[in-house]
């Protein structure tokens, strides 16, 4: 099965632990607080529990033409279970694999130039701190 596309110019966020329906509620809030409007294309699917980075790539490197992703966004148990709804970013396409976290205040810029191609995911990789996070541009 491929995996999903994308609605209009938003950016898929994939459930991936499904261990509390109150958490995966706050994730989805978290991320459209900015300005109340929908940022994502928000997958909730069992068949993506645990999912593995691995069978993403093989997911995506299956799929073809334009409905072919560069990247995605999980909620997994990381996600769920701290405060600032850190998403995991995965690169598909470019570098596949690479990957950096980014708490739910920042998924829209990030989701918003990435649509667009303004901007790539390395460039928000390169600019993760030394955990590997996001947290937006540092002057």
């Amino acid at each position: 099965m491929p995996l999903p596309v994308p609605e209009d110019l938003t950016s898929t966020v994939l459930r991936t632990d499904f261990s509390d329906d109150a958490a995966w509620l706050a994730v989805r809030t978290a991320i459209d607080a900015a300005d109340g409007s929908r940022h994502a294309t928000y997958v909730s699917h069992p068949r993506f529990t645990g999912v593995s980075i691995q069978t993403l790539l093989d997911e995506a490197a299956a799929t073809e033409g334009d409905d072919e992703p560069g990247y995605a966004f999980l909620a997994d148990a990381i996600t769920m279970t701290d405060p600032s709804f850190p998403l995991l970013a995965v690169d598909l396409y470019d570098e596949p694999g690479r990957q950096f976290r980014v708490p739910a205040r920042w998924y829209p810029d990030i989701s918003a130039n990435l649509s667009i191609a303004n901007m790539d995911f390395a460039d928000f990789a390169d600019a993760a701190d030394d955990s590997g996070t996001f947290r937006g541009w540092q002057d």
